[in-house]
């Protein structure tokens, strides 16, 4: 009995040192955990704050008024190789306007037209040795969809200034840029400004449905042997109400995903649907595509600039979000989970796949002979346009009688390369970005999911290509994107030219 006893007093012993090892692990982990959460937020650096210039004084309704006057002009494509001959007559109305409104900055810069409606414009700076700065924007919108005019506010081509907006199709995207560039342009022409770096504007034509423009524009540039400091296109901006926060926050554009669509076909005998075989073409492509909706491209959170991102906003997380954040070694098996769930936030992460189009029989009781889909992939920059065709053909291996090819008339391009958050031209973004935001806003580098004519300037620049737009975007205003009741405020606009000379500034004088 009593060996009993003492052999359950030993297991005693042993079990409360067990527990308190694993209670003393506990306190490790947990105090590990919210130290690096206490720690976590943006890198300090060195590098001395910028001070920004002020920038002459602008008439900023008459700009707008001239924002609407460009509204009115419908330079709208459709499709790849718009416009077409014959029918660009808004595009060169849409130049004569702005040269007739803009003298003083036409005056100082040479224009070349490439691809017939491109604009390069180049003001030649006192020292030719240090590289240039090129400000980007296009000069095409989309289309409003049929039957959608009387649901806006203002016609979508009446470029009306009412209610403190410019109202109309292209007024965010992106003929608000367009004018605010030209205006800060020719504010600083009139005040005697002039720059020591060369400062070039590259306006393309036709961003909605290719970007031959702005790829000819790079081209020519490539030939000679430019090496721009800057190079800043649309993108990002300050937003209001920024989903991780729901706070304002202030994004720069250091990245753009790639983008390529692949079509899937099978081919079968067809026949009459009386007599159906198993697994067919439809039932083969509806199989890939549950396939490639289950196996979906790997996610990374250690990518750039995600890291970076979650870091510069870290002080205006919930606790429990930071601290998933400062902890990945050890809850980033959730965070990948949670990120995955939200389309926005999946979207950052990882190279998406999103089935688009399907096709098969033209008739109802007819097995179609040919089944196709086509799946449109926005390529993260871990990935490429050949790992992503390799993906879809490993996930799709087990299905039989598959063929995977580009999709015919798609556009591809690969993902850009990640530009520097660590340079000159990225802290006078920082600067006018937090300025712009009311100078206390938390200024976050992104990737930036959509398709820019700014990826074709990797041509010229794998450091220093940068998307954003000095304005503060509200959710409405987001709505307006290619959608209905497009407007840009009359403050926005303002903000834009003080934000675009200030840039040019700071950069060139």
């Amino acid at each position: 009995m009593l060996g009993q006893n003492g052999g359950r007093y030993t297991d005693m012993k042993l079990a409360l040192k067990i527990l308190g090892g694993v209670a003393l692990v506990v306190a490790l982990v947990v105090g590990v955990a919210l130290w690096r959460t206490s720690q976590f937020g943006p890198k300090t650096t060195s590098a001395a704050a910028i001070t920004l210039p002020e920038p002459p004084a602008v008439d900023v309704a008459a700009a707008a008024e001239m924002l609407g006057s460009a509204i009115r002009i419908q330079t709208v494509t459709y499709a790849s190789g718009d416009p077409k001959p014959g029918a660009d007559q808004p595009w060169i109305d849409l130049g004569a306007a702005l040269q007739a409104r803009y003298p003083a900055i036409f005056a100082k810069m040479t224009m070349e037209k490439i691809l017939t409606h491109a604009m390069l414009l180049t003001w030649a700076g006192s020292d030719p040795s240090l590289p240039p700065v090129i400000l980007m924007a296009h000069q095409d919108v989309v289309p409003v969809n049929p039957g959608t005019d009387a649901d806006w506010t203002h016609g979508p081509f009446g470029g009306v200034v009412a209610d403190g907006y410019i109202w109309g199709r292209g007024a965010m995207d992106d003929k608000g840029s367009l004018i605010a560039i030209l205006e800060a342009g020719d504010a600083l022409a009139k005040s005697g400004w002039s720059p020591k770096r060369t400062v070039i504007f590259a306006f393309g034509h036709d961003e909605e449905v290719s970007g031959a423009g702005a790829q000819a524009i790079f081209a020519t540039l490539k030939s000679r042997n430019v090496t721009p400091a800057m190079v800043l296109d649309e993108g990002y901006a300050v937003l209001d109400n920024y989903p991780l926060t729901g706070k304002p926050a202030a994004l720069i554009g250091v990245a753009e995903k790639g983008y390529i669509s692949l079509q899937i076909t099978a081919t079968t005998e067809g026949g009459h649907s009386s007599r159906p075989p198993r697994d067919s073409g439809a039932v083969r492509i509806a199989r890939a595509l549950v396939a490639l909706e289950e196996k979906q491209m790997p996610a990374d959170l250690s990518a750039p600039p995600f890291t970076q991102m979650i870091e510069a906003v870290a002080a205006d997380l919930p606790f429990v979000t930071r601290l998933a954040f400062a902890n990945q070694w050890l809850l980033g098996s959730v965070i990948t989970g949670q990120v995955g769930s939200d389309a926005s936030a999946n979207a950052i992460v990882r190279t998406t796949t999103a089935p688009t189009m399907l096709s098969g029989s033209i008739k109802d009781n007819v097995l179609p002979q040919r089944a196709s889909a086509v799946v449109n992939f926005r390529i993260h920059p871990n990935d490429s346009v050949a790992s992503v065709i390799q993906h879809v053909k490993d996930v799709t291996s087990h299905i039989p009688g598959l063929t995977v090819a580009e999709y015919e008339g798609g556009i591809g391009s690969e993902p850009s390369p990640v530009s520097s958050m660590d340079s000159e031209a990225y802290r006078v973004l920082e600067a006018v970005a937090r300025s712009t935001g009311g100078g206390q806003v938390p200024v976050a580098p992104a990737l930036v999911i959509g398709a820019t004519d700014a990826r074709y300037a990797s041509a010229v620049s794998k450091d220093a290509i940068y998307r954003f737009a000095p304005a503060i975007y509200d959710d409405a205003d987001l709505n307006g994107f290619h959608g209905t009741n497009e407007r840009l405020s009359v403050d926005n606009l303002g903000r834009m030219i003080k934000g675009y000379a200030q840039i040019l500034m700071a950069m060139c004088s």
